[in-house]
């Protein structure tokens, strides 16, 4: 009886001390921090998503305090885009992949930062360690964001997730140096909603009791699986918000939409049965490169991709993977998209046949049009025992992997730019 009665109660938990009371308090009795979270399911609420508050951005000014104050965008030059920004440049309407000359109108005064991914890999690679201390099971989706299944955590550390979430919210601070936003719910799809809420330092639960009250009047766009297209056929037939789905009948919506129409109105009930997932396996593999000026130059594009290509290869082998799909990326200078792919007969992580099959593609499109951005990739990928396997009819294959190979053992052993392909090298001619 006491247990059905104290379930009935809104339990509170300081972010800071991380007393529990179960009761609503506005301010922590212990330690009289006003940074307090209360809900009446707290207990029962598992399923959380992490994301680290505008991440690259927070390493910079974590690794350089001058510029606390100032507006942040994390970019490559006045033709990339925008990695991230920090908040101050978001307040001015700057967002993630927004080309960088809109960036600048939007905040002339902004500090442009280079990415340094070596060393947001090292701070993502701490945090997730830290996830992971907590659960096993941990789900990353990139580098500042991860879902996380506390299920069987009560048993194990004798707390509830919300405590260990708060927790973990000031560890990460304390040991990382910079903050992040939890959401906490009963399943993915609305711990991630949660998430969004509260930004910066949030922390948002939301329970099965009032789920469906709160998507009701909700756009569409934010259930998983809604991008651009279904967006805009959902609004042409008139549906705008989640809690029009509700109001047609299920068999009406997947008449409409096909199996995503299920899906989404299955989200629309606060419903989404997707598990945690510790280990998501990886599906591509790539690099691109914006130019400071718009090229057209084949030759020119070529050198380009060969760089890409060995970017690809590096770390295909660093992953154990190779691809059996090769894809190409091109942007013109008017912002279209052209994406070009091949699936050749065996999976490789060989730079030299990535290139090849590459520009290929490359070659039949058009001479004239200006492009300002390529990329190459693969996917469809195999473990590297099952790559660039020994053919005894095409030599030239296979002596280019084993030519690739030893040039690879050298770099290891001493410089990675000790040894340079000639088409490298002509690139710094030019």
């Amino acid at each position: 009886m006491k247990k059905e009665k104290s379930n009935k109660k809104i339990i509170s938990v300081c972010r800071e001390c991380f007393s529990t009371f179960y009761s609503k308090v506005l301010y922590c009795p212990s330690c009289e921090s006003l940074n307090v979270i209360s809900h009446k399911e707290i207990e029962k609420l598992d399923i959380a998503h992490v994301d680290c508050d505008a991440f690259y951005a927070s390493i910079e000014k974590r690794d350089n305090p001058k510029l606390k104050n100032s507006a942040v965008i994390i970019g490559g030059g006045k033709r990339g885009v925008v990695s991230t920004a920090c908040y101050l440049a978001r307040i001015k309407g700057v967002r993630s992949a927004m080309p960088m000359f809109k960036a600048l109108k939007l905040c002339p005064n902004a500090i442009i930062i280079k990415p340094n991914m070596s060393k947001y890999k090292d701070a993502s690679k701490k945090i997730h360690n830290l996830m992971n201390q907590m659960t096993p099971l941990t789900e990353p989706i990139s580098l500042d964001e991860a879902f996380l299944d506390l299920s069987g955590t009560k048993k194990l550390h004798k707390k509830i997730p919300a405590v260990l979430l708060a927790e973990l919210s000031k560890k990460i601070n304390q040991e990382v140096g910079i903050s992040v936003s939890i959401g906490l719910s009963y399943n993915k799809f609305l711990a991630k909603i949660c998430s969004e809420l509260d930004k910066p330092k949030g922390f948002s639960l939301l329970g099965k009791s009032e789920a469906k009250k709160f998507l009701h009047d909700r756009p569409v766009e934010i259930l998983w699986g809604v991008g651009k297209t279904l967006k805009r056929k959902l609004n042409d037939d008139g549906i705008k918000t989640i809690g029009q789905i509700k109001e047609i009948d299920i068999q009406e919506i997947i008449n409409r939409y096909g199996s995503i129409g299920s899906h989404i109105y299955s989200l629309s009930q606060g419903k989404d049965l997707r598990r945690v997932i510790p280990q998501r396996p990886i599906k591509s593999i790539s690099h691109e490169i914006t130019f400071e000026n718009d090229i057209n130059n084949k030759e020119i594009l070529k050198k380009k991709l060969w760089l890409l290509c060995e970017k690809v290869s590096k770390r295909s082998k660093e992953k154990g993977l190779g691809g059996q799909t090769i894809t190409l990326k091109l942007k013109t200078k008017e912002f279209k998209l052209i994406s070009r792919s091949c699936t050749i007969e065996e999976p490789t992580q060989i730079g030299e046949l990535i290139f090849q099959h590459s520009k290929v593609l490359l070659d039949r499109e058009n001479d004239k049009i200006k492009y300002r951005l390529i990329g190459v990739g693969i996917s469809n990928l195999k473990d590297s025992e099952l790559c660039d396997l020994y053919d005894l009819v095409n030599i030239s294959k296979t002596k280019n992997a084993k030519i690739e190979y030893a040039i690879d053992d050298i770099r290891n052993k001493f410089r990675q730019d000790l040894i340079k392909k000639g088409r490298s090298t002509a690139l710094f001619i030019l």
